[in-house]
């Protein structure tokens, strides 16, 4: 998109964010009508797979997964034809939301290693037709803004030193801002797996993800009212997403701790975290028990098991007793995503 450099750094930054405000109101209609819904998630993650080999950024595999939605949405496509529409989506997203050094090179595409396990050649006329045919049918309109385009202009306030943690002061917040950025950027991944999520406008979406991931560090309030202002949306309007979010949370954990259990290890068992139903509530998730919250250069800050954890509801209350307990920190594989979660704290290895 025609955004330079760090937008949300500069003096035109509120500006752009209205500006992409008023385009998201204007976005084409998805209607989940494909008949090849059910290869939908494969398919978004092929994209975030060869994204990632190529390094690009969130803005790009965003704006390729939506303009793989809304075109599916209105074409009946075979499987083969679904491969060269992903990745033509994402070579326009590339295209424009990156430099032209960076936009994958058609040699590059067809060496990679999924490629031949699809047996699919890409050719250049190929490409360009199927490109020509996708600008068409969006009018030649790119310029259409995914929850990426709004996450980066939330995460500078995302986390203040007036913040909870638990009920206390937080003692590290550089390490407090490195994990709200990890799993805002997790979150975001999360939000591509389902189609459910385009009910929601992208700026709401973003908000989610970072009210998401103060949940889960357990900050609090879990929506300060600064975040209210910049974002214009209360926590009402966002809990909707936000269960969404921390029931897909709750899955992968709860994947990970499968595939964790079933490894051979010599260390000692350690404590499973406890993961909910799909029909938790994110009222019940609040009351789960705690975990501990490690911070860089910093004692651990442990937290209690015992009683509901009430600092995480919308506004602070007092700090509970404190008491050590088990820490998950063995990364395992996560099926179904195109990245590694920790099972306490979702890593990425890009």
């Amino acid at each position: 998109m025609e955004l330079e450099g760090q937008w949300w750094k500069g003096e035109l930054a509120e500006d752009i964010y209205q500006a992409l405000r008023y385009k998201e109101l204007r976005l084409p209609a998805y209607k989940g009508q494909s008949p090849q819904l059910s290869l939908r998630r494969y398919f978004a993650d092929l994209i975030a797979i060869v994204s990632n080999r190529f390094k690009l950024c969130p803005a790009a595999r965003h704006l390729a997964v939506y303009l793989l939605d809304l075109f599916m949405d209105r074409y009946d496509i075979s499987v083969q034809q679904l491969h060269m529409v992903a990745l033509s989506c994402l070579l326009l997203a590339s295209k424009f939301e990156e430099r032209e050094d960076r936009v994958p090179k058609l040699e590059t595409l067809n060496s990679l290693g999924c490629m031949s396990s699809m047996n699919l050649i890409l050719t250049k006329q190929g490409l360009l037709h199927m490109e020509l045919l996708l600008l068409e049918t969006f009018q030649w309109n790119l310029y259409l803004p995914t929850a990426a385009h709004f996450i980066e202009y939330y995460l500078p306030v995302a986390v203040n030193e007036t913040d909870l943690h638990d009920g206390w002061p937080m003692a590290c917040m550089e390490k407090t801002m490195l994990y709200m950025s990890k799993y805002a950027d997790y979150f975001l991944e999360v939000s591509l797996q389902d189609h459910a999520f385009l009910r929601f406008v992208p700026s709401l979406v973003a908000a989610a993800c970072v009210a998401s991931s103060r949940v889960i560090l357990r900050l609090s309030p879990s929506w300060p009212p600064r975040l209210q202002r910049l974002s214009a949306y209360t926590w009402e309007q966002l809990l909707p997403c936000v269960e969404r979010l921390l029931i897909a949370h709750d899955s992968d954990v709860k994947e990970a701790n499968k595939q964790k259990c079933h490894q051979p290890s010599s260390q000692p068992a350690q404590t499973v975290y406890p993961v909910q139903t799909p029909s938790v509530s994110l009222h019940q998730y609040m009351q789960r028990p705690n975990t501990q919250y490690m911070q860089q250069n910093c004692q651990p800050v442990v937290v209690s098991a015992q009683g509901p954890a009430t600092y995480l509801t919308h506004t602070a209350s007092t700090a509970a007793p404190l008491r050590q307990t088990q820490t998950l920190d063995a990364k395992v594989n996560v099926p179904g995503r195109a990245y590694q979660a920790n099972a306490l704290y979702p890593c990425f290895d890009r």
